[in-house]
């Protein structure tokens, strides 16, 4: 019988998954061709050129905050009062931010109590009970609150928002006043309850941009086996979609905090400031780093700048705190990206 001499020759098995030693040694040398050489100097030199930066703005803010705090009469973190100029003092500087880190932290976390719910909710009927023709549009319009500028939200809450909060305030004073966190005494609802409102209005864009995102990641399989047991809509969310999108309702939880904790021109316009912590919510008075920062630096001497430079460090590094623990929440569960590859 004749053999024929043509037969391919039979491949060595490979394992699965395993890289063959040519591909071994192709990685272990890296790129190799022009482009991967160019695009992995750009990638390294653009990620090295953003620390750079940081670590200047880093530097020149402290550099700053050292000048000012070192002829600081006061206990930067714990006086109520701001005054660097030294007008009540006899010429000696005496400023603190014990009342500004109150008002930023207060207004927003009461922004983040009322925009996380909505949005929740929001991004859940986009993403699993709208039909495709209003989803879509609902979701334009969300986007749309994103690029509204700041100075136009100043403007319809200090018009608009604050001088129809009253009844609202009095209607918590009824009710909550006994807390006294929601005792109203009267007068122009300037607040840092009226601050968390509108905070929570501008930063609900972002929560719920960022929400739906995940929960269109959510692997289709979970929740048919959901629905193939006989779980309801509700119930699909509540055991396969809130729990996949934890972590990642947690990190826009933490952008839209970012975006509170230095909004700027919307504060100013709307709160009444003053250097006193006001136990209720709902009496006009406090202030925030940013709002701070925006309305006296243009009257402030070089030493005064150098003051609320110094303000501007402590905001620098809780935002920095801020983006670093919604970072290690998305690195420690990872599930959703690419769930749906």
């Amino acid at each position: 019988m004749d053999i024929p001499t043509d037969t391919p020759p039979k491949p060595s098995p490979v394992p699965d998954g395993k890289p063959t030693p040519t591909e071994q040694k192709r990685a272990s040398r890296g790129a190799t061709r022009p482009g991967d050489r160019i695009f992995l100097g750009l990638s390294r030199g653009s990620g090295i050129v953003l620390l750079g930066i940081m670590a200047a703005v880093a530097a020149f803010l402290a550099y700053r905050s050292s000048v000012a705090l070192a002829d600081d009469s006061g206990n930067f973190f714990t006086t109520f009062e701001w005054d660097p100029a030294g007008i009540t003092t006899g010429g000696k500087p005496y400023f603190g931010i014990a009342v500004l880190v109150f008002g930023t932290i207060v207004s927003s976390i009461i922004a983040l109590v009322i925009a996380v719910p909505v949005a929740v909710g929001i991004a859940l009927f986009i993403s699993h009970y709208a039909p495709r023709q209003l989803a879509a549009p609902i979701a334009y319009v969300i986007d749309l609150l994103a690029a509204v500028p700041s100075i136009v939200y100043g403007l319809w809450g200090a018009i608009v928002v604050a001088p129809n909060l009253t009844g609202l305030y009095s209607w918590l004073d009824d009710y909550f006043g006994w807390t006294g966190i929601f005792e109203y005494q009267g007068g122009a609802p300037r607040s840092l309850m009226t601050v968390g409102i509108l905070l929570a209005i501008m930063i609900l864009p972002i929560i719920t941009n960022v929400s739906r995102e995940v929960f269109l990641q959510v692997p289709k399989f979970n929740e048919e086996a959901a629905l193939a047991l006989g779980a309801t809509r509700w119930e699909v969310i509540r055991m396969s979609v809130l729990p996949f999108g934890r972590s990642g309702i947690i990190s826009a939880s933490m952008l839209g905090l970012g975006r509170a904790l230095g909004e700027t021109i919307a504060v100013a316009t709307v709160l009444s400031p003053s250097f006193i912590i006001q136990a209720s919510v709902l009496d006009y008075g406090g202030g925030t780093f940013a709002q701070n920062i925006a309305s006296k630096f243009s009257e402030a001497d070089e030493y005064g700048r150098d003051a609320l430079i110094a303000s501007g460090l402590v905001l620098f590094v809780i935002t920095l705190l801020v983006n670093g623990a919604a970072r290690m929440i998305i690195a420690r569960r990872k599930e959703y990206s690419g769930a749906n590859a």
